[in-house]
């Protein structure tokens, strides 16, 4: 088994991780003081009786930026793409003229970059740098500039030769420990490194719990019960906020016991909602309550749930009714990749979006055609199958955390 003891400045740099060592800086100290320590809550600074809506400083902040806004920049919004998808180039490594061109006409809510994309810490910094530039030139708000970066077989960054930083890991090894200490180091490590990048969002921890032998969560998830994940999952996010980087809880309602890969086809799960509120549902709370701001929606289809076939990303039962009505959830509400089979066979890519926005979803992740996905949704404006009021409601949200967070 992997060695995942706490990860010190030590240890982070022994690979040569000079490049980050700024930024790797900062990330001593013991793991279970700071979390308490330092976060602080809205309600500390409240006068007896008052309520958040009366005490917002964020209110007028947000509506005034969502009014300048046309409604085709607010459709923009819902969307965050690979930079091909936004440049129509091949391979991105830089973000230049083209980038500023193409956001300046279709001003999406963030990027999410790849392997592919990365090359070394300066070459990652100027590009990231750039896109967050441009970004506010189109419309004055701050963009997502997103990864995947969990550890082990989900890794950008970390062990790239570029960066001269460790991976860290497969997350099983981590739950292994039964140390959740040892997963909010991780994720701190993690999200420091990254935010010297210049990334701002992390699309981890995974909060699946791998109750499926024959699955491919595996090594992903940081283990087979809830009494396992939960835990980790919650001090994961509380890394990932004391590193200063948005994180997200994926794959909602939990696809670490499913049938087959979302990659590639539709999957399955036969449990009820009882069965997932036993079990697949509480690692979600955890991260709830730790007040995450993304959920990751996966692309499950729960027949005894739902009553039919639909994954649960295009499904209003699981998106709204579950998450947004019982759970309480109050964050911004994200898919997988809308480019997996699991997604494309379940509606045509002209659909996507319009089909995960009725669900109650905010923002579209990676559609398989941007501009069909983008269409469609003005179609669906213009039909008035869409109103720009849910609209709106979505985009109140993307801007909240962007101002409340980015700036």
């Amino acid at each position: 088994m992997t060695d995942l003891r706490p990860i010190t400045r030590r240890q982070a740099l022994a690979s040569g991780a000079t490049l980050l060592a700024f930024a790797l800086a900062g990330c001593s100290g013991a793991a279970g003081s700071a979390p308490d320590d330092e976060r602080a809550t809205v309600t500390d600074t409240l006068a007896p009786g008052a309520s958040d809506a009366e005490e917002d400083p964020l209110d007028a902040e947000v509506s005034a930026a969502v009014d300048k806004l046309t409604l085709e920049q607010k459709v923009a919004q819902l969307f965050i793409v690979r930079p091909e998808a936004v440049t129509g180039v091949g391979q991105v490594t830089a973000a230049g003229e083209t980038t500023r061109a193409a956001l300046a006409e279709m001003p999406v809510a963030g990027i999410c970059y790849f392997a592919d994309n990365l090359l070394d810490a300066d070459q990652t910094r100027e590009m990231l740098s750039n896109t967050m530039s441009y970004g506010r030139e189109a419309n004055g708000l701050p963009m997502f500039l997103c990864v995947d970066e969990e550890g082990g077989t989900v890794s950008r960054v970390g062990g790239n030769p570029g960066f001269g930083v460790d991976n860290v890991g497969d997350m099983c090894d981590v739950g292994a420990t039964g140390d959740a200490d040892q997963a909010y180091e991780v994720a701190k490590h993690i999200g420091t490194y990254l935010d010297y990048l210049g990334f701002n969002v992390d699309f981890a921890p995974d909060a699946d719990i791998a109750n499926n032998p024959d699955g491919t969560m595996g090594r992903r998830s940081f283990g087979s019960t809830a009494d396992v994940v939960a835990p980790m999952v919650a001090a994961q996010v509380r890394g990932f906020e004391d590193a200063g980087m948005l994180c997200a809880a994926k794959h909602f309602p939990g696809i670490g016991g499913a049938r087959g890969d979302s990659h590639d086809t539709s999957i399955y799960s036969e449990k009820t909602l009882d069965e997932i509120r036993a079990e697949e549902l509480r690692p979600f709370e955890a991260a709830i309550e730790e007040d995450v701001p993304f959920v990751m929606v996966g692309h499950l289809s729960l027949p005894n749930v739902t009553g039919d076939d639909d994954p649960a990303t295009i499904s209003s039962e699981i998106v709204t009714d579950l998450l947004r009505n019982e759970l309480g959830y109050e964050g911004i509400i994200i898919t997988d990749s809308m480019g997996m089979g699991a997604a494309t066979e379940a509606v045509g890519v002209e659909r996507v979006a319009v089909a995960a926005l009725l669900a109650g979803v905010d923002i579209v992740l990676m559609p398989a055609d941007l501009q069909a996905a983008y269409q469609g949704v003005l179609d669906a404006l213009s039909s008035g199958e869409l109103t720009e009021e849910r609209v709106d409601e979505s985009v109140r949200r993307i801007v909240r955390t962007k101002l409340a967070r980015l700036e």
